[in-house]
């Protein structure tokens, strides 16, 4: 019968998982606030109270403010509004002196008026608080907007979504960084691949596949080959750390300055934006559940990751050689292919990311990735991989992205200045590392 599990080590194993949970109750707690429905939940509110204020031939005014979601208010609203029977007087969107010229008109042509179907935000506007003495020959229309309630702002669809497709480049180029920190090394280039594949699929596709008129042979071809010459940078940078025991601090931080020098040399120091509109498919899109396609991606790569590690001979090898790379030498173990794997890994799994960056920002820029080589450091470390070698899990390091993830969301919505989080991430990673080593002085006594 197995041992069962102490305290300690489930702490360690999971410990991460704990911390990120308490970090979301904490985030949800101080942003729980009244909450107004937007869009279509806000249109489909707004039109059944009309139709049941006024059920006969209401004439409306429909009003909203230039806040993201508030067109969609506008036209749901003005159709549902116009199919039900009601006459849509006038549309108006940006701010209140649009409303007031809308009202004036209403007025000056010599109609009533029924209501005003507005957003929350519109709906307090100050030309609004007196219509019947500002307006009289309107009548006493009435004002509707969304019904208010209270939740936490953290917790809203929207701004998890957000947090998942933020952090989407960062948990999938620390696969890679996990691989190579679990064989005891570190790859500082990661960064700077992530410009250089962005500027290499965005110039491909301008130069090559026809610019905005591109196809998606073409884009696929350009992100491929994006992919693989960072994945060349990376074979590189292993070659020399198993061929010539070049430390990895050292070759990486090298082809740091390489990979950026040659970003900033073929983007001529400019960003590219020639790409077509479909090119945002991977970084925006969302085809499966709702969810962002780069974060199905991150889940499926996640997946495999996981399955490496645990089920195949190359995860063990992964281990071994961090572990004591001697040992595993002498126990058969191919110690300069496995480390070879391992960086050739990171350099393409930091080109697929530079691909994601470039889809979601639709352009290419050799100043991407900036300072992403710590964040990717960052989310390994706090999830539990140990600078040592030899000890680390992927969903640790998914744990880790997400929990950086949440603490700079939540510090945005508790409006923490940026110079504070930065405090704030330095103290975390130091904090991790500090508990990795006493977990490791504990357990060697």
């Amino acid at each position: 019968m197995p041992e069962p599990m102490k305290p300690a080590r489930w702490l360690a194993d999971y410990g991460m998982i704990l911390v990120l949970v308490l970090l979301c109750a904490f985030f949800s707690v101080v942003t729980y606030s009244e909450q107004s429905p937007t869009g279509d939940a806000a249109a489909r509110q707004v039109v059944e109270a009309v139709l049941k204020a006024v059920p006969n031939g209401a004439r409306v005014l429909v009003v909203a403010s230039d806040q993201p979601g508030d067109a969609v208010f506008v036209a749901r609203v003005e159709r549902d509004l116009k199919a039900a029977g009601a006459q849509v007087l006038a549309s108006v969107t940006g701010e209140p002196r649009n409303a007031r010229e809308a009202l004036q008109k209403i007025q000056a042509a010599g109609g009533s008026l029924n209501a005003v179907a507005a957003t929350r935000v519109a709906g307090g506007w100050r030309v609004f608080t007196d219509l019947a003495s500002d307006f009289p020959s309107l009548g006493s229309p009435r004002m509707i907007t969304p019904a208010s309630y209270r939740w936490p702002h953290f917790l809203k669809s929207e701004n998890l979504l957000n947090i998942a497709n933020q952090i989407a480049v960062i948990a999938i180029v620390a696969i890679g960084m996990t691989l190579v920190i679990i064989t005891g090394g570190i790859d500082l280039s990661v960064g700077s691949l992530i410009a250089l594949s962005a500027v290499l699929a965005a110039g491909f596709i301008r130069d090559r596949a026809g610019g905005v008129t591109a196809s998606t042979v073409g884009m696929v071809l350009g992100c491929l080959l994006a992919i693989l010459v960072c994945g060349a940078v990376g074979g590189f940078s292993g070659l020399m750390i198993t061929r010539f025991a070049i430390p990895p601090f050292i070759v990486t931080l090298a082809m740091m300055l390489v990979g950026s020098g040659l970003a900033y040399i073929l983007a001529q120091g400019q960003s590219i934006y020639q790409i077509p509109d479909s090119f945002v498919w991977l970084g925006r899109g969302a085809d499966l559940f709702g969810l962002p396609n780069a974060v199905v991606l991150l889940l499926v790569l996640y997946a495999l990751a996981q399955v490496l590690m645990s089920r195949m001979k190359l995860g063990r090898y992964l281990y071994a050689v961090g572990g004591n790379a001697e040992a595993a030498r002498l126990s058969g173990v191919p110690v300069r292919r496995v480390l070879l794997f391992a960086y050739v890994a990171s350099g393409l799994l930091a080109g697929l990311g530079g691909v994601i960056m470039a889809s979601q920002l639709k352009s290419g820029s050799p100043t991407y990735g900036n300072m992403y080589e710590l964040y990717v450091i960052a989310a390994v470390v706090v999830g539990g991989t140990s600078l040592s070698g030899g000890e680390g899990r992927m969903l640790g390091t998914l744990t880790g992205a997400f929990t950086i993830a949440v603490i700079q969301n939540g510090m945005n919505l508790t409006n923490v200045e940026s110079y504070t989080q930065k405090v704030v991430l330095g103290l975390v990673i130091l904090g991790a590392v500090l508990l990795d080593k006493l977990r490791q002085g504990r357990w060697a006594r």
